[in-house]
């Protein structure tokens, strides 16, 4: 899969999944926008002329216009789009009848309604380009319900994968497709509680069919592919990389 003369932005560019896509975009000759509301990630400092990393708010609708202009500018065009940023907080994410409101909002602001702005601003420059392809990531908690609920990401998930089946219908004739990847329980720093806590990691890891959790890698191979040409019949979907963990009855 090569992306050479091509131009993505990839959002939560600064570490976990974003950052290992913009790497595998970089490698595989893709100019790359990356950004995130953290400082450039030591990773990226040798990624050259082809990375330009804008650091700035992803709720902050104006900064994302510019960001995204930004990224147009590389090549002439913009091509993909790569929604990654997120938050987990499961200290303060809890049920809806206890979550503290203000933290429901601020979860969906971040988790789901980034995913607006950047997708508002990417499709214009997209038609633009003839054409693209978008890749939102969700998660399994948005296919199921949990005993130990964080609703409003749960919640914002549902949405990513709605939002990018209508996304998919509005631009098809545009010749841009949308698809969600659907990640299961990974190796990320939303999951710092693991390096506290082996024992919780090696407990989800003997629930998941293939016996490990997911790393940021096996994610990045599956939202390449189906931003690549391979994938040029593809739209609307969700792609479930799990370890089989939905799968089990």
């Amino acid at each position: 899969m090569q992306f050479t003369g091509k131009t993505a932005v990839v959002t939560g560019a600064a570490g976990g999944m974003g950052l290992v896509i913009t790497q595998e975009l970089l490698a595989a000759g893709a100019s790359v926008a990356a950004l995130d509301v953290k400082p450039r990630p030591a990773a990226l400092n040798d990624a050259g002329a082809a990375l330009k990393y804008l650091e700035g708010d992803l709720t902050d609708d104006a900064f994302v216009a510019g960001a995204m202009q930004a990224a147009f500018e590389l090549n002439g065009s913009l091509d993909y789009l790569v929604n990654a940023a997120a938050v987990l907080w499961f200290d303060r994410d809890v049920s809806m009848v206890e979550i503290d409101l203000d933290v429901w909002d601020k979860v969906l602001e971040i988790d789901l309604k980034t995913m607006v702005h950047t997708t508002r601003h990417a499709v214009p420059l997209m038609k633009r380009s003839q054409g693209g392809a978008m890749v939102h990531i969700a998660s399994t908690q948005a296919l199921r319900g949990d005993d130990k609920p964080q609703d409003a990401y749960q919640a914002s998930k549902a949405a990513i994968i709605s939002l990018s089946k209508s996304l998919a219908i509005q631009f098809a004739a545009d010749n841009i497709r949308s698809n969600s990847v659907v990640p299961g329980p990974c190796q990320s720093p939303m999951q710092a509680r693991w390096g506290e806590n082996p024992q919780i990691k090696q407990a989800t890891a003997e629930v998941i069919p293939l016996g490990r959790v997911g790393d940021p890698q096996d994610i990045a191979n599956a939202v390449l592919f189906l931003l690549s040409d391979r994938a040029s019949y593809i739209t609307g979907t969700e792609l479930i990389v799990d370890g089989g963990l939905t799968a089990r009855p």
